[in-house]
């Protein structure tokens, strides 16, 4: 894997770099600096501490480049043999189908814990190479189908999957709910209380279900929800569920992490201003009205019918679908089996078409990028100029002295000043 980027070449930088899951490194660094020597010139990293194989200082270049080369084979040549081990053994009980390797592998990537952190790299890749085998026996299709679920509290989410997922596995398939709960703002903690709201489910041995906190992530979503669902693909679900924390019009970063992602509205989801909202709405390629049944029949036909003239209005983001607007019962289970065979429509229409590949595509851009923003702004928070002057500026910025951007450009200016010096 070449991944190109700027580089200062500060020792501080450089020995940043460890915190990556990469072990190995093969260097490249252009310089205005000239060492007439006539061309290209190599020696050993020792004197940084670093585990690279060479680095090159190039008289003619005006850029710093790093191009980082990395196999699998390098990356688990630093695992010692009871790491080794475990790697393997999550490796092989996931792809066998074992529940209790599968909820040990997620447990792994949610750690965050330096040295777990790169065990679970080494593993996603291990996965990830035997996703594409199973891929390309595939004919290049995907082997799961992700929906994302979304929805404000009270819409019926949890009730919904509960029933979905029973008529899922009944037809055969294997189905992965990744539920999201809020972490508490005070004490950090989670109820996790999902899974204990889908009784009959949580029992379905071909169904797996796995509650996580936020921690703090906003979107709707986890930190690591990308990785658990490559995992819970690579453990034989042909189907995974992802249902967000579901607390506002922002929880949509789910839609960048699956295939199809469908919108849970109550029936007193709003009139049609609502439904015109940029954000959450444009985003749902289906929305459902629940708790279509009793009483509550007739506000859902308006509901229904609102939504429906209102996603007019919004652009038009495939060439192949228009999101759909149905009705829903998890109670009688009413228009629940038309919802799925919409659901299929879409998956089959975005295949032929290819725009499903191509989505795809886009969404590792955008986890690479949600990873690499992530490690950046880590980085920056433990480096050792802005660590030391962090608690200075929270107590300027508390006591009225200093503005927060004030503040937050002073710690700019002064990691910048630090990484600039040869």
């Amino acid at each position: 894997m070449n991944i190109p980027v700027l580089l200062h070449p500060h020792q501080c930088f450089l020995k940043g770099l460890l915190r990556t899951p990469f072990r190995r490194y093969h260097f490249i660094l252009h310089s205005r600096t000239h060492l007439g020597l006539g061309g290209p010139c190599a020696r050993p990293f020792d004197s940084l501490g670093l585990p690279c194989t060479k680095w090159m200082l190039l008289s003619n270049g005006l850029k710093r480049q790093l191009c980082v080369q990395t196999t699998l084979k390098e990356q688990t040549e630093g695992l010692s043999d009871k790491e080794q081990r475990l790697v393997d053994k999550l490796y092989t009980g996931l792809t066998q189908g074992q529940r209790a390797c599968l909820a040990e592998a997620i447990t792994l990537i949610e750690s965050t814990h330096h040295r777990k952190k790169e065990l679970a790299q080494v593993l996603l890749q291990k996965v990830l190479a035997y996703h594409k085998e199973q891929e390309q026996l595939n004919k290049g299709k995907p082997r799961a189908f992700r929906v994302g679920l979304s929805g404000p509290p009270g819409a019926g989410k949890s009730t919904f999957i509960e029933y979905f997922g029973k008529m899922l596995t009944e037809r055969g398939h294997k189905l992965s709910v990744l539920a999201v709960d809020p972490s508490s703002c005070t004490s950090g903690g989670s109820l996790l209380g999902d899974k204990t709201r889908m009784t009959e489910l949580s029992r379905d041995m071909n169904a797996y279900i796995r509650p996580s906190p936020t921690r703090g992530t906003l979107g709707g979503v986890t930190r690591t929800t990308n990785e658990a669902i490559l995992l819970c693909e690579g453990g034989g679900y042909d189907i995974i569920l992802i249902e967000t924390v579901g607390v506002g019009q922002s929880e949509f970063a789910v839609a960048d992490m699956v295939d199809m992602f469908v919108l849970l509205l109550p029936p007193a989801g709003g009139d049609e201003l609502q439904g015109i909202k940029r954000g959450i709405i444009e985003m749902a390629d289906l929305v459902a009205i629940t708790k279509s049944d009793g009483d509550l029949i007739v506000p859902a036909r308006r509901i229904q019918a609102e939504y429906v003239s209102a996603l007019k209005l919004l652009r038009k983001r495939s060439e192949v679908w228009r999101p759909r607007v149905v009705r829903i019962s998890s109670r009688t289970g009413e228009g629940i089996a038309e919802m799925w065979d919409k659901m299929r429509e879409f998956q089959e229409l975005m295949l032929a078409s290819g725009e499903l590949t191509s989505k795809r595509q886009k969404q590792q851009k955008i986890w690479m990028w949600n990873l690499i923003q992530e490690s950046v702004l880590e980085h920056f928070r433990t480096h050792p100029t802005v660590r030391g002057q962090i608690p200075l500026l929270e107590r300027k910025v508390l006591s009225g002295a200093l503005s927060p951007g004030l503040a937050a450009d002073l710690l700019l200016k002064a990691f910048k000043a630090e990484t600039n010096e040869m």
